[in-house]
């Protein structure tokens, strides 16, 4: 996988510098955390929208992060020095973690312990006892969670589902977790191509198709983090190819068959 541990991109990006004003003034940095929490997340859903690649994300939200940092004199730490580029990046990155997190907010009760879960454990298995506590946490339940396939419980350890142990299609209701319909979505794409995603959309809807598209953003961060290189790269060829699956969705939409636009 090129990302990972490179700084490889998957798609081209473009930086364009512009000589600093001569009117800029200086800011503490106070005022540019103001400012970039302000700004960036506008451009990294701008960026999400364009279809941006989860693998080419960091290095793109550093365009506009610095557009902040640049359009300035200078800025200023607390004792009077200026900070530096370097410091300047790593407070981008952590806002474009805050960003991806914030992904999370709307999630089902369900989706939000298997991501925690993810986050801590991987695919690994941990005790019930670490699931209970998780689970509670996340005002759910272990039994609700495990009769919902999300999880499987043996011997008093627990592990998250993936998507290859999945059988059958999925079901849809209201009640479906958004991580259910991820997991679907990478089986699809494995076993179908981008028609099999197509037809999973078509099941659960254009609503819960955009929340499993942007927690795709977040599961692949994670992956990466934890140097899961096989779930990074699958969650950042399902958002690759959202493009292409949106539009063969919209197709089966508009067969005889098919009432409605899906996305």
């Amino acid at each position: 996988m090129l990302s990972v541990d490179t700084n490889a991109l998957a798609s081209s990006i473009v930086i364009v510098c512009r000589p600093k004003e001569e009117t800029a003034q200086l800011i503490s940095r106070k005022d540019f955390m103001i400012a970039l929490r302000k700004e960036l997340p506008w451009a990294l859903d701008n960026l999400r929208e364009g279809g941006i690649a989860p693998v080419d994300l960091a290095q793109a939200a550093i365009g506009p992060g610095m557009a902040v940092y640049s359009r300035y004199k200078a800025v200023l730490e607390a004792d009077g020095s200026k900070m530096s580029v370097r410091t300047a990046l790593q407070i981008i990155n952590q806002e474009l973690e805050i960003w991806l997190t914030s992904l999370e907010g709307d999630l089902d009760k369900d989706t939000r312990f298997c991501v925690a879960w993810f986050e801590q454990f991987g695919m690994s298995e941990a005790s019930f006892g670490e699931a209970d506590v998780l689970a509670r946490a996340k005002n759910t339940a272990t039994g609700r969670i495990e009769e919902k396939g999300l999880i499987k419980s043996a011997k008093g350890k627990v592990r998250i589902v993936n998507s290859k142990e999945l059988s059958g299609d999925i079901v849809p209701s209201d009640d479906i977790s958004i991580w259910m319909c991820v997991q679907h979505m990478l089986r699809a794409l494995n076993e179908s191509g981008e028609s099999g995603v197509a037809e999973v959309i078509e099941k659960i809807g254009t609503s819960k198709a955009e929340a499993a598209r942007s927690l795709a953003y977040r599961l692949y961060k994670i992956a990466e983090d934890k140097k899961l290189i096989e779930d990074a790269l699958a969650y950042n060829s399902l958002v690759s190819s959202w493009m292409d699956i949106k539009e063969q969705a919209e197709e089966m939409s508009r067969q005889p068959s098919k009432q409605g636009s899906l996305l």
